[in-house]
């Protein structure tokens, strides 16, 4: 199953739910993407999954090089 997470900026919400969905079932093809893509990851959103025991720093840079 393909899943698209879309959001504004690409930097906590949208990157938090591809982690979550991703730790969920590791045959998900999950990306996130943003109409207004800061390409950057918020600090806090990786402190916060980290302490969910889910590692979303590594999506942003998926997300960089498939554009």
């Amino acid at each position: 199953m393909k899943i698209l997470i879309l959001c504004t900026g690409n930097s906590c919400r949208s990157q938090m739910a591809h982690g979550f969905l991703q730790s969920f079932d590791a045959n998900l093809t999950v990306c996130s993407a943003g109409t207004k893509a800061s390409g950057k990851l918020n600090p806090k959103a990786v402190e916060v999954m980290k302490e969910a025991g889910v590692y979303i720093r590594f999506y942003i840079l998926l997300w960089s090089k498939s554009i």
